[in-house]
């Protein structure tokens, strides 16, 4: 049975890390499109999302979480590869709503229940999402160790070694955790999370769906290793990349190793279908032997394609056109979430 571990020790007091998206998963989970209103066309939507989830399928197996009346044309649309969990969501964003999967050198997988407030109370009802990393660490057998942190798992990126990558425009911000520190709030995701240091961005605060989420700016990609948009003069966001860029540089992880840059362009050429369309090539996803990476159908998808490839030459790069998808403000990492191999 699964066992609920508040008020007992902490994950890091207990042993646990949450450990790198390149180390090995059991599974990737999903959830299918649900909230009414929100697509432009939902049903565009759908097919997109189908599409990430057998990219993912060919090197590992995925569940897509679906509500029950959407189970007939989730199966007829994914088939018989896919997996489905049958239960009930508000929306479509497993990287957020889904837990932080820990684990220690035992063997033992758990995981961490941050609160979930649809991005600062954007979006009603999110209720649903709010327990749906419960739900997923309970048919994962994994134990819980809950956080009163309102935090989102694209707010994070770890190095599965100490280090914990995040921004002061997200989990900071009044429309989440009013009555936290910065420093309550770095001490809490190293509790949670079982890291040693913490490194903050300054995000951005022009990004109004997430409130600038790190897995749309940078994210580790080996240990010492951070994957980040430079952008150029161009882009609207230029002076904010490049804040970014100068929070991490000279910057060592916890481990002490002076961390390496590796840059990559944001999709400016890419059709936008409004304000929060995501542009974001770092909202990529590692899979089991694989990269699933977005694709706009303009010329930076070749040289960003390119760029994986030398990062990951023992892994497959996958390209997956998700313009249905980042309509919604997120990318092929948001839809996703790891649950790790123990």
């Amino acid at each position: 049975m699964m066992q609920d571990t508040t008020g007992m020790a902490t994950p890091k007091q207990s042993g646990f890390r949450m450990p790198a998206e390149w180390e090995h998963h059991t599974r990737s989970w999903m959830m299918w499109p649900a909230r009414a209103g929100f697509w432009d066309d939902i049903a565009a939507t759908k097919r997109d999302y189908a599409a990430v989830a057998h990219a993912i399928r060919a090197f590992e197996p995925v569940t897509m979480a679906v509500r029950p009346e959407d189970a007939a044309e989730a199966r007829s649309m994914l088939g018989g590869d896919i997996e489905l969990a049958i239960t009930p969501i508000d929306d479509s964003w497993a990287r957020d709503t889904g837990p932080c999967f820990v684990v220690d050198d035992r063997g033992t997988r758990a995981g961490v229940n941050f609160e979930f407030n649809a991005w600062g109370g954007k979006y009603h009802p999110h209720d649903k999402d709010n327990a749906f990393a419960s739900y997923v660490l309970a048919q994962a057998n994994a134990p819980t160790f809950n956080s009163r942190l309102v935090a989102e798992g694209g707010g994070l990126s770890v190095d599965g070694e100490g280090t914990i990558l995040t921004t002061k425009s997200c989990f900071p911000n009044i429309n989440r955790n009013p009555d936290w520190s910065q420093d309550e709030i770095e001490s809490e995701l190293k509790e949670m999370l079982g890291g040693d240091k913490v490194i903050w961005l300054p995000g951005n605060p022009e990004e109004i769906e997430t409130d600038g989420h790190v897995d749309g700016i940078a994210a580790f990609v080996a240990p010492g290793v951070v994957l980040i948009e430079a952008g150029d003069a161009d882009s609207p966001w230029h002076a904010i990349n490049k804040a970014n860029i100068q929070a991490l540089e000279g910057q060592t992880d916890a481990k002490g190793r002076r961390i390496k840059l590796i840059t990559i362009p944001e999709a400016l050429e890419a059709e936008a279908a409004g304000d929060r369309f995501c542009r974001s090539y770092v909202n990529s996803y590692l899979v089991n032997g694989g990269v699933i990476m977005p694709q706009y159908g303009i010329r930076s998808d070749d040289l960003v394609r390119e760029t994986f490839e030398a990062l990951f030459p023992d892994r497959t790069v996958r390209q997956v056109p998700i313009a249905n998808i980042a309509i919604g403000g997120g990318g092929i990492h948001c839809i996703t979430q790891q649950e790790p191999s123990t």
